[in-house]
């Protein structure tokens, strides 16, 4: 399943939640199961964002719905990212490259061939 990272800022209701039922935090978790998303890991974090979860879902309509769903409630603000493993990434680059590569290669044929013609005339 794709993997996902939510960056979570709680609101002031949000921090009250919090402070009066900390176990809130995973009844979260759960219904975010319950939604089709598995939690992988979870860290509360200090600075611009109070948690961090590193999530999987199976397409990115699924994970709109979850933060739409958790953000209209007015305890959280949630920034979605869809994470690419890194091994994913060097490949998809590495193959990029090679295309361009190809590319420029069937230019440089092309234009050869265009001067070609124009010399024999």
């Amino acid at each position: 399943m794709p993997t996902y990272i939510l960056l979570s800022k709680l609101t002031p209701k949000g921090r009250e939640t919090i402070k009066e039922r900390p176990d809130r935090i995973k009844e979260v978790d759960m219904e975010l199961e319950n939604m089709g998303v598995k939690v992988v890991e979870q860290y509360a974090t200090l600075g611009p964002y109070d948690f961090v979860n590193v999530v999987e879902a199976p397409d990115n309509e699924t994970i709109s719905k979850v933060s739409v769903e958790l953000s209209s409630r007015g305890t959280v603000e949630i920034m979605t990212l869809p994470a690419v493993p890194v091994e994913s990434f060097i490949s998809s680059v590495s193959s990029l490259k090679k295309m361009l590569k190809k590319t420029a290669a069937k230019k440089k044929a092309t234009k050869a061939k265009g001067k070609s013609r124009a010399r024999k005339k």
